[in-house]
């Protein structure tokens, strides 16, 4: 009997599983775990979790402090279940603003070492705007590992490799869905999907540049997408997409290699030039904006939440 395209793809690439749910994480035994605002908004409203987000909330000085503290309990659950990192992110509201990142981060990685779990595990999310990425290369000087996420744009690939971030998430369904939205009639399978042709080319740049910065490809989906990237670095998948790999059998070809690049070498980008080519990529700068603006109606879903679990 052949073995599934899960196990098949995780001798080729790191599987993460794209949740903050311990049953699904135990189940799937990825490599590490990615968690945003959306996921711990919906880890928050399981039931089992309602008693200890009441003590949270009243125990905490305000709502800032509790949804820090519920992001690091779910993300020290967690830690305990995968070998690799856990990403944590920054609140969405501080996207633009370096110095509040930084000091953020720190507070995060303070608290997961009050839980007993080491800075080098956590992977501290902010998103890929140019101050997200100066943040990151800040607290990478500081030993904090960063992962830049909410990333569509080539520019973002160099500006946060130039930064030393550990890891970055491309975002290829969101990269997919604006083209279908631009061109409802198009082909977008295979070889065609414009966010699988971005990680690929991102990939391959990373590769020929000798970047130790992580690919993580995100945000898939179908199971197609994810087949088309096996053998990238990571790939963080949801639960529903992991439990169709598993079930799927047959041969999954390699499609990412090292050995593939042959992009030549390339400046590092100033600021000026990162805005402008970020101004000039529509699909980027639009995903980036609207990235950042769900991430923080969730993230104002889970402070509601909490605010009446302290009445």
């Amino acid at each position: 009997m052949s073995t599934s395209l899960l196990t098949q793809l995780k001798e080729m690439t790191k599987v993460v599983a794209d949740t903050g749910d311990l049953e699904t994480i135990r189940r799937f035994r990825p490599e590490d775990a990615t968690t945003n605002p959306s996921l711990i908004l919906q880890a928050a409203q399981q039931e089992d979790r309602r008693e200890r987000l009441a003590v949270i909330a009243r125990e905490s000085a305000d709502i800032d402090e509790a949804v820090d503290r519920v992001a690091v309990e779910i993300g020290s659950e967690i830690s305990e279940l995968v070998p690799g990192y856990v990403s944590t992110e920054v609140s969405s509201r501080l996207s633009f603003d370096r110095e509040a990142t930084i000091k953020k981060a720190h507070s995060l990685i303070e608290r997961y070492a009050k839980n007993g779990v080491p800075a080098e595990r956590i992977l501290i999310k902010t998103a890929s705007t140019w101050e997200g990425i100066q943040a990151a290369r800040a607290l990478e000087r500081d030993g904090i590992r960063t992962n830049l996420t909410l990333l569509f744009g080539f520019a973002q690939a160099k500006a946060c490799a130039d930064a030393g971030a550990t890891l970055i998430s491309p975002f290829v369904g969101r990269i997919l869905d604006w083209h279908k939205a631009q061109n409802p009639d198009g082909d977008f399978s295979g070889d065609n999907d414009p966010g699988v042709a971005s990680v690929k080319r991102i990939f391959e740049y990373y590769k020929a540049q000798n970047y130790a910065t992580i690919v993580m490809g995100a945000s898939f989906r179908n199971v197609d997408e994810i087949k088309s990237l096996a053998g990238c670095d990571r790939l963080t998948i949801s639960p529903a997409l992991l439990n169709e790999l598993d079930e799927e059998h047959g041969t999954l070809e390699r499609k990412l290699s090292a050995k593939s690049a042959k992009v030549g070498a390339d400046d590092a980008l100033s600021e000026q030039e990162f805005r402008w080519a970020m101004n000039d990529d529509e699909m980027a700068h639009d995903k980036l904006a609207e990235g950042i603006r769900k991430f923080m109606a969730d993230q104002k879903k889970l402070e509601e939440l909490l605010a009446k679990l302290r009445q």
